[in-house]
């Protein structure tokens, strides 16, 4: 059952840019963004870190290439801001957005029991992986456009990777819409570890399932929306949708032929933002 560990879109990228944006945290002035500004005066120095919690729901494939379902909890972490007296700022304390952005970016897969799946009996038993990694991003009024590279340990080793960009509609001040396409990438360890299939668990199917050692590369191709909506001042609610097809090496893979290359899932949650001064 994956678990996925969502970094919004809208918070999870952490600006940092030439300029020093500046916003009162106890304001709440929504507007529609505009052009990064050249010069702006200092953060206030009474904003240390502002961070969004939440929890939600996600329905996503029982594991990556599975052609069944199942709902599965969702943690919302989201980091605007960060403060080290003397050292460094990063971020922005106002509801401003655009310009460049960069930030770190986690996933988390949970393990995967072969014996809990008819398509994979006898195939070994993956542990739970662990993602950490850095995000970039560039955003103007209408369009944005983002990267990912994350390092993978625990089940499964290797870099994966994602690209895309959306475009941005805004009906109203405090709803925030987004939609694009996307790409994914793997490296070969990686690949291996999800996608291929050892002689030795090819003999445990029965050979149901034939031997496939899979190369890194492209791994998937897809769609994604989301939307997001302040009902009350830093309280949001969020949806996300994407729709994805397994290409190359994944998709040919003897797990994803049992199962399906096409890829969906939802998810919905409600989270808070948090201000504080620490020191």
């Amino acid at each position: 059952m994956n678990f996925r560990l969502c970094l919004l879109a809208t918070t999870a990228l952490v600006s940092v840019s030439s300029t020093a944006l500046a916003a009162d945290p106890g304001e709440y002035e929504p507007a529609i963004p505009e052009a990064p500004v050249v010069e702006a005066p200092a953060v206030d120095s009474g904003v240390d870190l502002i961070i969004e919690l939440g929890v939600g729901g996600n329905v996503s494939p029982e594991y990556e290439g599975s052609d069944k379902y199942s709902v599965s909890p969702s943690p919302i972490v989201g980091f605007g801001y960060l403060r080290i007296p003397g050292l460094f700022d990063i971020g922005s304390t106002g509801p401003e957005e655009g310009g460049l952005s960069i930030g770190p970016a986690f996933e988390y897969t949970g393990e995967r029991n072969a014996d809990d799946f008819d398509a994979l009996d006898g195939l070994d038993d993956v542990d739970a992986t662990y993602e950490v990694g850095i995000s970039v991003g560039y955003e103007w009024q209408f369009a944005e456009i983002y990267g990912e590279a994350r390092y993978a340990f625990g089940g499964a080793e290797g870099v994966v990777g994602e690209v895309g960009a959306n475009a941005i509609y805004r009906p109203t001040q405090q709803l925030v819409l987004k939609a694009g396409p996307f790409a994914t990438l793997a490296s070969e360890d990686y690949t291996e570890t999800y996608f291929g299939v050892t002689a030795a668990e090819s003999a445990n199917t029965g050979f149901r399932l034939d031997a496939y050692d899979p190369k890194g590369g492209l791994k998937s191709v897809g769609v994604s929306g989301s939307a997001r909506y302040e009902f009350r001042q830093d309280w949001f609610l969020n949806a996300d949708a994407s729709y994805s097809q397994l290409v190359g090496d994944a998709a040919d893979s003897p797990i994803v032929k049992a199962g399906d290359e096409n890829q969906f899932t939802f998810g919905l949650g409600v989270s808070k933002r948090f201000t504080l001064d620490l020191f």
